[in-house]
């Protein structure tokens, strides 16, 4: 098994979406010997945003590019390789004003590609990234799951459903501003939620 851990905290040290992600792959690692892990740090290393030059590099073809459309576009590809590579996806997801980050946002708008990642047909869009595990690691200094107030998980399943990766498990550490009780209360949440998702 490949192993491919995107973690999109802004924070490059001391990360709960980090430490959750860390947890859910070394838990892979156990139950898949041999498994061999890449990991990519969208706050070490970030990726640019969709900005006009990126939309105009894209909507260039690929022959008529300049040299600095180009290299945008391999950026990207770059990305979307990496993706297509692996077998697993864990994805550190920290909550920020009810969102996800910045940094996951443009990870995510660089695998969206028509005609790549995804495309339009008679019967609708079909994800073409499949055969994909995904494991989403949200943590999150409040209590959200299954509220209303959750516009994480339904984002990320519909973005991930559209690019064909259907087959995902959610873990949940939770209420970690809440004092070190609930910290507690939240990692062994998550505990219970790893061994569904993985065992």
């Amino acid at each position: 098994m490949k192993i491919l851990q995107i973690n999109s905290s802004a924070r490059v040290e001391g990360a709960n979406s980090t430490r959750l992600a860390n947890t859910v792959t070394a838990r892979l690692q156990a139950k898949h010997p041999g498994a061999t892990v890449t990991v990519r740090d969208l706050a070490v290393t970030p990726h640019p945003v969709l900005d006009a030059a990126a939309l105009g590099a894209l909507f260039t073809p690929a022959d008529q590019r300049t040299p600095e459309q180009a290299a945008r576009v391999a950026l990207d590809d770059a990305l979307i390789a990496e993706v297509q590579a692996h077998d697993a996806i864990v994805l550190g997801v920290p909550m920020y004003n009810f969102g996800i980050p910045v940094q996951l946002k443009t990870w995510l708008d660089a695998i969206a590609r028509a005609g790549v990642t995804f495309r339009y047909t008679a019967n609708g869009p079909e994800g073409l990234i499949q055969g994909k595990k995904v494991y989403v690691a949200f943590a999150r200094g409040g209590i959200y799951r299954d509220t209303p107030a959750d516009s994480q998980t339904p984002y990320i399943k519909t973005i991930l459903g559209f690019l064909g990766m259907t087959d995902v498990k959610y873990i949940h550490a939770e209420g970690l501003a809440m004092g070190p009780d609930a910290v507690d209360k939240g990692f062994t949440q998550a505990e219970d939620d790893l061994l569904a998702a993985i065992g």
